[in-house]
């Protein structure tokens, strides 16, 4: 686009120079300023005297991560870092404008050689799409993003792994209390791992029983209504909770950890002989057993916090067994009509 456009409430110019287009911000909210900017560089490039260098031109990929993880929020930080440290390793401190679709799709072969999974795969470049993305649109590092048009790999199934009744038995017996009283809450609220890490008392309310989650994922709070299980076990852990710490789950009046509780999970999964069961499938087994118990996809997708409908539509498969006394209607009508 050529021109002076608004975005926001600052105007911002798009021009073309030696074949390539530009988008820059005036940094101003007053039309004719932003004018003579604009002008002004039309007039720097008629005269040969504009090189239109980007921020990003000096900056290395190194930092492009440092920022980008000072502007992640606390809760989601370690989810992150183990992609990041990949990237790092593999592109180091290499110049921001040397890395193109070509060189992404080098770091795409290296992984494959590496048997990485294709969702860890595809979670990588996603990540890395996302830095250009904020260094194009909020940084303004750069006018475009160079490797938008790199494609994630194929064959990446969602998981979809949920525990049986026996399974959620047999980790919860080798659990630890404080473990067992976590695993509990996933299992009957699907809350996020950063969202039971970070939740306290003054997001509970035992009187009308729900759990409200300020700082989601998708950034949109929501609330829980309790069930049974869970009201009984807040109610009981309300009557010893800390002073000195607000956290619903805590050790010793400390907050938990991410890694602690993960490190916990998997040994007691490991004891357990169910290698293959994440924390994380504790939400998908929440979403799984309400679908299966015929539970409204609307409602489950509410519950979970989901922004699509899509994305709750993956459990619409588990709601056949809900509905298999429906068609056995058909048995006793079939049977009259043979008599």
């Amino acid at each position: 686009m050529k021109g002076l456009h608004l975005r926001g409430k600052v105007w911002w110019m798009g021009f073309t120079y030696r074949g390539k287009r530009y988008r820059k911000s005036t940094e101003t909210e007053d039309r004719k300023l932003a004018q003579r900017i604009y002008d002004k560089i039309k007039g720097d490039i008629a005269e040969g005297k504009w090189f239109g260098r980007l921020p990003g031109e000096n900056k290395s990929f190194k930092e492009m991560i440092e920022k980008f993880i000072e502007e992640i929020p606390e809760r989601s930080k370690s989810s992150y870092l183990s992609y990041l440290k990949t990237l790092l390793q593999f592109f180091g401190d290499c110049p921001l404008t040397k890395i193109t679709p070509a060189s992404v799709n080098k770091l795409k072969q290296e992984m494959k050689k590496k048997d990485e999974a294709v969702a860890t795969i595809n979670m990588k470049i996603k990540i890395l799409k996302r830095m250009f993305n904020l260094s194009w649109k909020e940084w303004e590092w750069f006018d475009k993003n160079p490797i938008t048009q790199v494609s994630l790999e194929r064959g990446a199934n969602k998981r979809d792994r949920w525990l049986t009744r026996e399974e959620e038995g047999s980790i919860l017996s080798h659990s630890e209390a404080w473990l067992k009283e976590i695993i509990i809450f996933a299992l009957n609220t699907g809350m996020r791992l950063g969202e039971i890490v970070s939740l306290a008392w003054g997001n509970v309310d035992l009187f009308r029983r729900t759990v409200t989650v300020i700082q989601s994922k998708n950034d949109e709070p929501r609330t829980i209504p309790m069930n049974t299980r869970v009201f009984e076990m807040l109610k009981e852990k309300s009557r010893v909770r800390s002073i000195s710490c607000d956290n619903v789950f805590q050790i010793d009046n400390k907050p938990l950890k991410n890694h602690q509780i993960k490190y916990a999970f998997n040994k007691a999964r490991e004891m357990a002989g169910l290698n293959d069961v994440h924390l994380h499938d504790c939400r998908h087994t929440f979403a799984t057993r309400l679908v299966q118990a015929g539970e409204d996809l609307y409602k489950v997708q509410r519950l979970l916090g989901h922004k699509s409908p899509s994305m709750t539509q993956r459990y619409a498969h588990h709601s056949s067994e809900s509905l298999r006394d429906s068609v056995e209607v058909l048995d006793g009508i079939v049977t009259n009509l043979a008599q």
